[in-house]
């Protein structure tokens, strides 16, 4: 472990300090560290010194922070920085205070059906909006997702992940996840797709619900061998507990052909809300499914090829000629059996304007014309709960029937009164979102801010009443929204006149953090501020993103003369500019630009622009030595209130 334990102390790139070491991974180590720059705490990956030189390890390396630079959700891992000099290579993350999820496993053994349905509903989330970015995480597993104090789940770990239109990992035996949880597909080196991640995320929850793992054997090779070819064990057969819904929605997503499983993350995740509404839900294959499952499985010569088909009508031609006249038969001796004058016909009673009752019930029960054959109740708030409001087939109208024997069936379309709309789960959800939802079933809702440390900004925290509470169309639910992290409420500082440098300081002493920073052709001198996103004295909240441009001075933009043209002519004065305030580029004019991409994927975007690698004049490795010239611009709430909440 000491051997880890040499970067402790070190800053790098003038920037982050590295204070602990977290863990060791097969291919990188994991260090608690500070960003001097942003004043956060963050975790900084490390790839090991002995396989630094393996281009797969690096390729895989720039892989991941290319795949999580394209999402942004909160049940995935953030990346705020990458680089991969030859010296040391590092990817600085989120930092989270939490264990991994199979750490958790193996002291509970089994988990509840609530940790389970909603571990697995926030996996789901976060792999719906993976996969229709069409990223594909390809090593699903317990170690690669962190539990968070608060239940929050965080799906980490993109080495190995599938890119949209990109060249990915080579699937070598690195690079194809854990065998207990890879698809078939993967194992058997099949073109893959997002459906092989709902295959491991089944393996998952079977461990979750069951306390072991569908396969194990001695060795890797084995186990890979029974994903592809071996049934599992049905999970109610290990935990009696399992209610039925849940072992349908894991084996499901464990079938070994993919077009048996779900087609996407948002159809089991509509299983599992199901599910989560009604443990004793119990779903229903598709006719489809049980069609592929019966010739895939069932018939002793497997599937047919077109060979067989002559020889599988001419078994089963005469088994239908037989059934045909047998059916005749049998239609004909019922029929002969009941005389025509038997049958009445009737007229339909009139049972709309009526109250569906207990007494009415037992009518259609003694009844020897009618037969109560389906009863839908609709929601509304016009007609009182119980009344009848329309009834199939309609009144007055003739029905045969046989009195005891043949019934008229009858539907009855009945008012539930004013519908009753269960609360869902918001947390984690943009507000707005929650607030479309809420307004589509005619919920009204207030919106309410509160400083939060754990919620991103603009999240929902929670609904008061709480989730899984009966609310009425009309009723009005409060929406809890974060605005940030917490702390003193501030006001924007002045960058305007302020070189790029000490507008990146105050910035840091203020907790802002710099957004996107372009250049212009202008009077004023090169490297000064000359305009900021946010007016000065504006109510700002912690980690607020601020854009500035900054001056290119008076020849931004223009080219040398050609010497050609000059060289007959009297010299002039130069008008190079000096290469030490030469204006760097921005995030999006590097984005093109294929040589920086290879050594700089800036993985989130406009971020990079405020490390000291990035600017031509240094920033002092020691921050705090600035901290005592200028007080931050930290202004008392009670002076003048912000007004920086979310409004509806």
């Amino acid at each position: 472990m000491d051997i880890y334990e040499k970067y402790i102390g070190q800053v790098f790139d003038n920037r982050y300090r590295i204070d602990a070491l977290i863990g060791v991974g097969g291919m990188a180590v994991v260090y608690k560290a500070v960003d001097l720059l942003m004043r956060r705490i963050v975790a900084v990956k490390i790839l090991k010194d002995e396989i630094a030189a393996d281009s797969a390890a690096v390729k895989r390396f720039i892989n991941e922070s290319k795949a999580v630079a394209m999402l942004s959700h909160p049940n995935i891992v953030n990346i705020y920085d990458v680089s991969v000099r030859d010296n040391v290579k590092y990817i600085v993350m989120e930092y989270i205070e939490g264990i991994t999820l199979k750490n958790y496993m193996n002291r509970r053994e089994v988990l509840s059906l609530k940790e389970t349905i909603g571990y697995s509903m926030q996996i789901l989330r976060a792999l719906e909006h993976a996969h229709k970015k069409g990223i594909v995480h390809r090593d699903i597993k317990p170690q690669n997702i962190m539990l968070l104090r608060d239940g929050v789940i965080k799906v980490m770990d993109f080495g190995i992940a599938k890119l949209p239109n990109a060249e990915t990992v080579t699937m070598t035996d690195k690079a194809i996840g854990t065998v207990y949880y890879i698809s078939p597909e993967q194992a058997s080196g099949d073109e893959i797709d997002s459906r092989c991640d709902l295959y491991s995320l089944g393996v998952l929850m079977y461990e979750m619900a069951t306390g072991r793992l569908p396969f194990d054997a001695d060795s890797p090779v084995s186990v890979a061998l029974m994903q592809v070819n071996d049934a599992a064990e049905l999970p109610r057969s290990i935990n009696s507990k399992i209610p039925q819904g849940l072992e349908q929605i894991i084996m499901r997503a464990m079938e070994k052909d993919p077009a048996l499983r779900y087609q996407n993350a948002e159809q089991m995740l509509d299983c599992l809300e199901k599910l989560k509404e009604n443990p004793a839900v119990v779903f229903k294959p598709k006719t489809s499914e049980k069609i592929k499952k019966f010739f895939a499985t069932k018939l002793p010569f497997g599937r047919m090829s077109r060979s067989m088909l002559p020889i599988v009508l001419g078994v089963f031609t005469p088994f239908f000629i037989v059934f045909c006249i047998s059916g005749v038969y049998i239609f004909s001796h019922v029929f002969n059996n009941s005389s025509i004058k038997d049958y009445e016909t009737i007229d339909v009673e009139n049972f709309v304007g009526a109250t569906y009752t207990k007494e009415l019930e037992d009518w259609f029960k003694n009844s020897q014309y009618f037969k109560l054959s389906e009863i839908e109740y609709k929601y509304t708030d016009t007609v009182p709960e119980g009344e009848i409001m329309s009834q199939y087939p309609s009144a007055d109208e003739s029905k045969k029937v046989l009195a005891g024997k043949q019934f008229c069936n009858v539907k009855l379309i009945v008012s539930g009164g004013e519908q009753n709309v269960k609360l869902d789960d918001y947390s984690l959800v943009d507000y707005r979102l929650a607030i479309s939802r809420l307004h589509a079933n005619k919920i009204k809702c207030t919106v309410t801010n509160q400083a939060s440390n754990i919620y991103e900004q603009g999240v929902v925290i929670k609904t008061v009443p709480r989730s899984g509470s009966l609310v009425k169309a009309g009723d009005t639910v409060e929406i809890v929204v974060s605005r940030g992290s917490a702390g003193a409420d501030r006001y924007m500082p002045e960058l305007v006149g302020k070189n790029e440098v000490a507008a990146l300081i105050t910035m840091a002493q203020n907790k802002l953090r710099v957004g996107k920073v372009t250049y212009e052709k202008s009077d004023k001198p090169m490297g000064v501020v000359i305009s900021q996103s946010i007016e000065k004295d504006t109510a700002v909240y912690n980690f607020s993103v601020v854009d500035f441009v900054v001056s290119g001075g008076k020849a931004y933009g223009e080219t040398e003369p050609d010497p050609d043209e000059t060289k007959d002519t009297k010299p002039k004065e130069s008008t190079k500019e000096p290469e030490t305030t030469e204006p760097r580029q921005t995030a999006d004019s590097t984005s093109d630009n294929s040589s920086s991409s290879s050594t700089d994927p800036n993985p989130i975007g406009t971020e990079d622009v405020t490390t000291s690698s990035d600017t031509k004049e240094p920033v002092p490795s020691d921050i705090t030595d600035i901290e005592d010239t200028k007080e931050p611009n930290v202004i008392d709430p009670k002076d003048k209130k912000p007004n920086g909440d979310f409004n509806v």
